[in-house]
């Protein structure tokens, strides 16, 4: 669903809800909610065919430390070895990472893959892909219910400097124009009208114990008053009574 222009209300952008097969409690970072910005659609066929000497895939021992979940790959396509991706981003908006970036890292439970992306391409609300070294419809099954990450650094660059991917609002604090701090961010929701800050803060319960508390803050213009990336600092419109 898109979200809303935190300036001006106008929808701009993806945030979606967290797919199945995501781990319990990940926050999914592939969606970007932009303030302002037109949007940008990744659409059609990107890549080449097979270059000569490419590798296929092969074991990793780790990720790179930027590496970000994207999504997940549902299922083959095809018979000449695609495989299926769904996006935790809308694939013609938030999954435009799964488009461009020529390396994937591939995650199951303990096992580590890297593959080199030759095609991908939007089919519907995913990703279709060939990888190198998935050569038929046996071997891309054989990836099914691989998570599947890029390096944050291979993510396209958005259009102006307040556009921004959930990786880069997750974690940033968040205060009101009364300088009174809210907590910080730890996740973004969809309600289906626009995106919503899921903000959490130290409180305590009736009988005094420790609890984390939740504060929902509509990420829209009327709430959201700045986005300060080097401060890691969001300054909204929002009593911390609410």
């Amino acid at each position: 669903m898109p979200a809303r222009d935190p300036q001006n209300g106008h929808e701009s952008g993806s945030v979606s809800q967290p797919k199945p097969g995501q781990q319990e409690g990940a926050a999914t970072f592939g969606a970007f909610v932009r303030k302002p910005g037109a949007r940008r659609v990744a659409a059609g066929v990107s890549g080449a065919g097979k270059p000569e000497g490419v590798e296929g895939i092969e074991p990793a021992e780790h990720l790179p430390e930027d590496a970000v979940e994207v999504g997940f790959i549902v299922d083959a396509y095809g018979l000449k070895g695609w495989v299926k991706v769904m996006p935790h981003a809308h694939g013609k908006s938030g999954g435009d990472a799964l488009l461009t970036a020529k390396r994937w890292w591939l995650v199951k439970n303990r096992d580590r893959k890297s593959a080199r992306r030759l095609q991908s391409k939007v089919h519907g609300d995913s990703i279709v892909a060939s990888l190198a070294g998935s050569d038929d419809r046996d071997a891309a099954l054989t990836l099914k219910g691989y998570a599947v990450h890029i390096a944050r650094s291979d993510f396209p660059k958005l259009d102006d400097e307040d556009e921004f991917y959930w990786v880069d609002l997750i974690g940033l604090d968040v205060e009101n124009e009364a300088g009174v701090a809210l907590g910080r961010v730890a996740d973004m929701i969809d309600n289906g009208a626009h995106s919503i800050l899921r903000v959490e803060y130290p409180a305590t319960n009736k009988d005094g114990e420790p609890v984390t508390g939740e504060r929902l803050i509509p990420f829209v213009g009327v709430y959201v008053k700045t986005v300060d990336r080097a401060a890691k600092r969001i300054v909204v419109d929002w009593d911390a009574d609410y």
